[in-house]
């Protein structure tokens, strides 16, 4: 089985729905590739102080919210995986009432946890032990060894740092392939100087988002915002970097390397450029026109395919 992991729990909930119900109707799961599956939704509710890796502001979700998003995921058997990687976490932040509440709304041993801090990690694991968790690639990790340390601790999954995507002498020496997350659509360049600076600064800009939230009425400092010249959220044009997994590549070499799954970018990128994504790595070349079509109808409401 090829597994997918793909974005974000409510800016893509409807592309992704429309993506499961494609892949599993009798009429249009011939236009998909064989033994493939949506292995995880991942992202975060607005505006939570632990996200990481990118910034979600906006309303809080409230608890109707959540349990109506988490329902439409859970009951397709797709467990939703919190990104939970806030680099800047200390111990006056485990407490924080809206996160917590994520966890205990999603607390149905289905669910799963990405982590970066090992403070938010083990606090976690006593208070949520039901939980999978997933080391993430925010922790830059650059060595063999390093990555053979991190999957001899209880993680479900480690997710690689992109950089070593085309190394194949690298992925070779990884003791437990099966456990491994690829990175395959990375728009950040390869070996960006930027990269944990930009992580850190995410972070704080979800700590300060906080803080706004409970300071109604009250002048907060405006931070800068961090503007990075080595992102790029084009799929085309991320495909030029040779951090990129092609669909042949990951079908044809990784796959019978051992790994089998593969974390698809673009939280925060439009639907259609998700959308675009999925296409790309999902479907037999002979019918991504076809399903681009469904897809774009079936997002815009001016079909309803199967319903």
């Amino acid at each position: 089985m090829v597994n997918f992991h793909i974005p974000d729990i409510l800016n893509h909930h409807r592309i992704n729905i429309i993506l499961y119900e494609m892949i599993h109707n009798k009429i249009s799961s011939d236009y998909f590739r064989e033994d493939i599956k949506i292995a995880s939704v991942y992202g975060s509710f607005p505006s939570a102080l632990w996200n990481g890796g990118r910034f979600l502001g906006g309303p809080q979700a409230n608890e109707q919210l959540m349990k109506s998003a988490l329902d439409d995921y859970n009951s397709r058997g797709i467990p939703v995986r919190f990104t939970f990687t806030n680099p800047l976490i200390t111990k006056e932040h485990l407490g924080n009432p809206y996160c917590n509440k994520i966890l205990r709304v999603a607390n149905n041993g289905l669910n799963e946890v990405i982590v970066n801090s090992p403070i938010l990690e083990e606090y976690i694991r006593e208070n949520y032990p039901d939980y999978k968790i997933t080391s993430s690639t925010c922790k830059e990790i650059r060595d063999a060894e390093g990555v053979n340390a991190e999957l001899a601790k209880p993680y479900n999954l480690v997710v690689l740092d992109y950089n070593w995507n085309n190394n194949f002498e690298f992925l070779e020496s990884i003791e437990d392939k099966a456990r491994c997350e690829l990175l395959i659509n990375a728009c950040c360049i390869p070996n960006c100087p930027r990269r944990g600076e930009h992580y850190r600064s995410i972070g704080q800009s979800q700590i300060d988002n906080e803080e706004r939230i409970h300071s109604v009425g009250k002048n907060m400092p405006e931070r800068e915002e961090f503007k990075c010249e080595f992102q790029c959220q084009n799929l085309y044009k991320t495909t030029e970097y040779k951090t990129h997994i092609s669909p042949d590549d990951l079908y044809n070499k990784y796959v019978p390397m051992g790994f089998n799954q593969f974390k698809i970018e673009g939280r925060t990128n439009m639907d259609v450029s998700v959308m675009e994504s999925f296409i790309y790595y999902m479907v037999k070349p002979e019918y991504k026109d076809m399903v681009r079509l469904m897809m774009s109808e079936w997002l815009t409401d001016k079909v309803k395919y199967f319903i």
